[in-house]
């Protein structure tokens, strides 16, 4: 999970800042230019990644770390260690209640399911334009 949320933006991060001073130094040639369809899917899948990613931080924000029974303490109001929790899907138990809100997982599947649909999309869109010229 760390690596997801931490190592993975910073190295697309740093990835794109070389590549930015290598273009502006020359040392790159110019991308092709891709078709407006295409562009509206990548900036789609990007916005899902994005709100996808935020909101499994917010739902992890109920997950117990170093204290678990203090999870319980602040969402449940009980001073009990959790019967069971996990990252993926999100899920907090304590005394038998969810204590993750309901809407969590199903939105993280929307997303996904957005973030991937729109990812292949814009490849595709991007590949079709280039072969018609």
């Amino acid at each position: 999970m760390v690596i997801l949320a931490l190592v993975l933006p910073t190295w697309a991060g740093i990835t794109y800042a070389g590549l930015v001073r290598a273009r502006q130094g020359g040392g790159l040639p110019k991308p092709l230019r891709t078709s407006a369809p295409a562009k509206k899917a990548a900036y789609l899948a990007v916005l899902a990644y994005l709100a996808g990613g935020a909101l499994h931080v917010y739902g992890l924000s109920y997950m117990p770390f170093l204290f678990p029974e203090d999870a319980c303490w602040f969402k449940a109001g009980v001073k009990v260690y959790p019967d069971r929790s996990s990252a993926l899907p999100v899920s907090l138990v304590c005394r038998g209640t969810e204590i993750v809100p309901w809407w969590v997982n199903p939105g993280l599947l929307v997303l996904a399911v957005i973030a991937v649909g729109a990812t292949v999309a814009s490849v595709v869109l991007a590949v079709r334009r280039r072969r018609a010229g």
